[in-house]
């Protein structure tokens, strides 16, 4: 059964003190900067960023409906992947369960902080074995990650599934929801003050097309992220980057969303026609899990026509399968048109 986080928390964790500005003991109005060893003539970039991005925070609150003190900002989710890992496992004591296949900076994650990472392979059809989880998981068990929709398959995993997890699970459920402006369900936001131990991550790399800004997000309750924000380096997030994504979540990215749903349901129709494909999973992302007879002469052929695709046929339970990209509707004809094209011959 679930525990209370903080009982998870490595010791020496909680009895850090974490690094602090002067920016932080004042509140008021600030007229002279004297406290940072800055160079004081301005340029617009001479300034340290706010460490606590309060104006960013602010803007993803109202659109994300949380309020400011569950949302922790990292340089990218990977950032919150490996505080996950420094705030409640000890190293080579400490393990974390997770599926396979899934994002392999799970994994990667967990070898850099030397924590043992266990993986429970996902069902023939790409389902969720929640026994599995449960069984893999024992007292030294911290962490449990999920990918919803999960990376490469393309699904997204029932809700009551997760809620068993969830309820069942001793340790600390981490649901990275980095595609979910691309599916039908809602994610879990919405539910994260029921569950204590429930870690939310997302991106704006994905649906909100700021991938080279490298911004990822974090949702819990207020005391595990006071945890992250207390082991995070100081100025995690630079000016630059938290003045333009303020600026971009002001635009309306519904059109393109659209589209590109719009695009996946064209790509996969036009996929299951094509001789060459064996097998299409089902997908809540923006992206389609392809198996071919021959991945690697099809993804070679791409290449040659100057399309990238990701192979995913040396993966466990991912064998002989290609994870394509929805792109514009162009890139996305070029594409096809290369399959087709191999059909042919």
């Amino acid at each position: 059964m679930m525990k209370d986080p903080i009982e998870l928390v490595r010791k020496n964790i909680l009895a850090l003190a974490p690094y602090s500005t002067a920016r932080d003991e004042y509140t008021g109005p600030i007229g002279i900067y004297l406290d940072a060893n800055e160079n004081p003539y301005d340029n617009g970039y001479n300034r340290y960023p706010d460490p606590h991005q309060k104006a960013l925070k602010a803007r993803i609150s109202t659109i994300k409906g949380v309020p400011t003190e569950n949302i922790f900002i990292g340089n990218g989710s990977d950032e919150a992947i490996d505080l996950v890992y420094r705030v409640f496992c000890e190293p080579r004591i400490d393990n974390a369960v997770s599926i396979a296949p899934t994002y392999g900076m799970y994994k990667v994650a967990a070898a850099t902080n030397d924590v043992e990472f266990r993986e429970v392979q996902l069902g023939v059809d790409f389902s969720l074995d929640v026994e599995g989880l449960l069984a893999a998981a024992d007292e030294n068990t911290k962490v449990m990650f999920l990918c919803s929709p999960n990376n490469p398959t393309g699904n997204a995993f029932p809700d009551e599934d997760i809620e068993r997890l969830l309820v069942n699970f001793g340790g600390i459920v981490v649901i990275d929801e980095a595609y979910i402006d691309f599916a039908d369900s809602e994610g879990w936001l919405s539910r994260l003050a029921r569950y204590p131990n429930l870690v939310i991550l997302q991106t704006l790399s994905k649906a909100w097309g700021m991938a080279g800004l490298r911004l990822g997000l974090a949702f819990a309750r207020e005391d595990i992220i006071s945890l992250f924000t207390r082991v995070k380096y100081p100025y995690n997030i630079n000016g630059i980057t938290q003045k333009i994504v303020i600026e971009r979540l002001g635009y309306d990215m519904s059109e393109q969303l659209a589209e590109l749903k719009e695009q996946r349901g064209k790509v996969l129709k036009k996929l299951s026609e094509n001789p060459l494909v064996r097998a299409i999973f089902p997908t809540d992302a923006n992206f389609v899990l392809v198996k071919f007879d021959d991945p690697r002469g099809v993804y070679d052929r791409l290449i040659e026509g100057g399309v990238i695709v990701r192979d995913r046929s040396k993966i466990k339970g991912c064998e002989g399968m290609l994870r394509i990209t929805i792109g514009t509707p162009d890139e996305n004809r070029k594409m096809l048109a290369i399959l087709d094209g191999m059909a042919a011959k």
